[in-house]
């Protein structure tokens, strides 16, 4: 499967919302197409490069398909994107197109049937709520709460301030109950760093 990618310094998780302002006639065109052929695009991690210009010289190898959910002309006179994570795709071989779009050959990651939430995730399941509370986190309308751990991880990851490294290793976590511990691991050496 080819898939059009969108390179960010952010990290799309699955079911999380990421609003967009495309500018680049590169990204203008792809989104064109993926909004006629009701298609989305690869939204990956840049591990070395900049997002506007020349494509990355590195990137992410794990990455979350973007489906487009909303589009409006803003004040500014550029096209903003709502888009919604998808599912998850290990990068297999990528190409530069002469507009520096970058496509990729990918391999869809199969997802772990989600495990109900037990005693034990009571205060992730509290830190989202509060977290849902935050403006812009119910300006992109994620404030449903989690319905099992796979959501409840995915939605963690997004939203909590780790390192874009951390949140690469979480995304590529197929399993949901270990994508959690190793979120509670990250919170508590927040927590340590915070004490120091």
């Amino acid at each position: 499967m080819t898939l059009p990618l969108f390179p960010l310094n952010t990290v799309l998780f699955p079911g999380c919302v990421l609003d967009l302002q495309i500018f680049e006639a590169r990204y203008l065109d792809m989104i064109g197409r993926c909004m006629k052929q009701g298609a989305g695009f690869g939204v990956v991690g840049i591990m070395a490069g900049r997002e506007v210009g020349q494509a990355p010289s590195e990137h992410a190898a794990v990455g979350c398909e973007a489906l487009i959910t909303d589009f409006q002309q803003q004040d500014n006179g550029l096209l903003g994107i709502r888009v919604q994570g998808a599912r998850r795709f290990r990068v297999e071989a990528t190409h530069v197109q002469r507009d520096q779009l970058l496509t990729a050959d990918v391999h869809w990651l199969e997802e772990q049937a989600d495990r109900p939430l037990a005693d034990a995730h009571a205060d992730l399941q509290a830190l989202l709520l509060a977290l849902a509370e935050h403006p812009m986190v119910a300006a992109l309308g994620m404030t449903a709460g989690a319905q099992g751990q796979q959501s409840l991880g995915n939605q963690l990851a997004y939203l909590l301030p780790f390192t874009e490294q951390e949140k690469e290793q979480l995304l590529a976590e197929s399993d949901p109950g270990l994508r959690l511990v190793a979120i509670q691991a990250l919170l508590d050496s927040l927590q340590g760093d915070a004490l120091v």
